[in-house]
């Protein structure tokens, strides 16, 4: 048995060094490394061969320095909700005091300048997922695998469902608006080692679709040991999220349905009023149908999204950038809403920081060094949302009237106040309640872009206040990075 871990062991790290050598795939058998063919072969019978790759791409999603850098806004996916949640101006940076994300992100330096690294953050590591699953995907067969293996069918589903995750935030991320004919993003889909050329919208739409339709097949019967790993309904509100962004008026019925099969069958609940300011620090929530379970062995701290957000880290929000929700936006919520108490309103430093949304459950101001509180990626009020805006894009304004109930009840004494509104004013609601039940996730740009709104911040924010920013301004999207221009011939060729 011992025998057989170690060469378990052996083989793992083999297959490391054999994706990380960028020349080793243009060699049919080397001798001194792992082929993906010898490794296909032995993932056919051992499902553990490739669980390791699939760990990393999770492990990739909270780590620090995965978008190439060492500054203290580069911790994985998490990192670019803060981005998004920046520049759609629902967060304010109301007080700047070491500088982070003032000039690159707030300023719109960065998404003007190629040079700025924090396009290269996003880009490296959107791909670096992106190549991690195609390697899983590779081991297990390719694109057109069918593992008879359930264990290996779940590990595929998983890996096409992070591939499509990742380009899907590219898509957004990087262009300005919804374009099928623009060329937009180099396509990997299988373990390359050269540079390609853009691919069409339609092309890396097409892509993502398939593998999110093949993910939710694959996935189908999957019991995930932890909510870390995706499942079957994740995908599903993957898809969901990547039909929506087309805004095609022909397609919202699949939104609806989809986002219908999440409430249905996710076993998850929505936040009552209570747990509405709990926290948001425990992957076990009802509500998280997504999340990373972060602990000691973790190895987080003054680097993290909690440093950057939480009062009660010991880190920059407690340190000097204080991280607010704008202004205007605050002033919208009632004052009998219960999200109206996530942040604190009196003035001075913490005014409008979420102190009651946002943090360590010791509620020590500066006190959690070692980050053990969790990450939320999806939670149901999410497909709640996306449900009602289906339905009223779709225009079924009741049953999308009745939807948005389902969560303004937990959250307004009385909700009498919807069976006034229908058409624009609906939607125009839907979007609002968007934006304030999922500050600070990073949920927020996507809506904006999705419902073409234009951001106008409040006076809390610290520049370009009042000013007006479409959802398609250059500002709003970042740019191809210069190193990838510069090592790419065929993207070089296209600016």
């Amino acid at each position: 048995m011992k025998k057989n871990v170690f060469k378990l062991i052996a083989l793992s790290g083999l297959m490391l060094v054999a994706v990380s050598c960028n020349k080793d795939y243009l060699v049919e058998e080397p001798s001194e490394f792992v082929t993906l063919t010898q490794l296909e072969d032995a993932a056919a019978t051992n499902p553990a061969i490739v669980r390791g790759t699939m760990d990393g791409i999770y492990a990739t999603m909270v780590q620090t320095g995965t978008g190439g850098t060492t500054g203290h806004d580069d911790f994985g996916h998490k990192a670019y909700d803060i981005f998004s949640d920046f520049l759609c101006g629902d967060m304010a940076l109301s007080v700047s005091t070491y500088g982070w994300y003032r000039a690159s992100i707030t300023e719109f330096q960065c998404t003007q300048d190629f040079t700025f690294g924090d396009n290269r953050q996003v880009w490296q590591y959107y791909f670096t997922i992106i190549r991690s699953a195609n390697t899983v995907i590779a081991t297990l067969g390719g694109n057109d695998a069918d593992p008879q293996i359930a264990t290996n069918r779940h590990i595929l589903g998983q890996a096409f469902a992070m591939r499509a995750h990742s380009y899907f935030y590219l898509t957004q991320y990087m262009a300005n608006d919804y374009n099928p004919q623009a060329p937009i993003l180099p396509l990997l889909d299988e373990v390359i080692n050269v540079g390609l050329p853009k691919s069409t919208t339609a092309e890396i739409y097409q892509l993502m679709e398939s593998d999110l339709n093949r993910a939710i097949v694959l996935l189908d019967g999957f019991n995930r040991p932890t909510k870390n790993q995706v499942n079957k309904q994740v995908a599903q509100a993957m898809l969901a999220y990547v039909i929506a962004s087309t805004r095609d008026s022909a397609r919202w019925g699949e939104v609806a349905a989809l986002t219908q099969s999440v409430i249905d069958n996710s076993g998850a609940t929505m936040l009552t009023p209570a747990q509405v300011t709990g926290g948001f620090n425990d992957v076990n929530t009802p509500s998280w149908i997504w999340g990373a379970d972060l602990t000691i062995d973790t190895g987080l701290g003054l680097v993290s999204w909690w440093g950057q957000m939480d009062a009660f880290t010991y880190s920059y929000a407690w340190a000097g950038d204080a991280k607010a929700i704008d202004r205007t936006l605050y002033n919208s919520i009632p004052a009998n809403d219960a999200r109206k108490a996530q942040f604190y309103a009196p003035a001075g430093y913490y005014n409008l920081m979420p102190l009651n949304k946002f943090y360590d459950p010791n509620r020590v101001i500066g006190g959690q060094t070692t980050i053990t509180t969790d990450y939320v990626y999806m939670r149901i009020e999410e497909m709640v949302l996306l449900n009602a805006e289906a339905l009223a894009k779709n225009n079924q304004d009741g049953p999308a009237r009745e939807r948005l109930r389902t969560l303004m009840a937990q959250r307004l004494p009385s909700t009498t106040y919807l069976d006034a509104l229908s058409g624009q004013a609906l939607k125009d609601e839907i979007y609002k309640q968007t934006r304030v039940e999922l500050w600070g996730e990073g949920k927020s740009y996507l809506a904006l872009k999705r419902n073409q709104a234009t951001a106008t911040r409040g006076n809390n924010h610290l520049s370009f206040v009042g000013v007006p920013v479409p959802h398609n301004d250059e500002r709003m999207t970042f740019e191809i990075p210069e190193r990838e221009i510069q090592d790419n011939p065929f993207i070089n060729d296209q600016n």
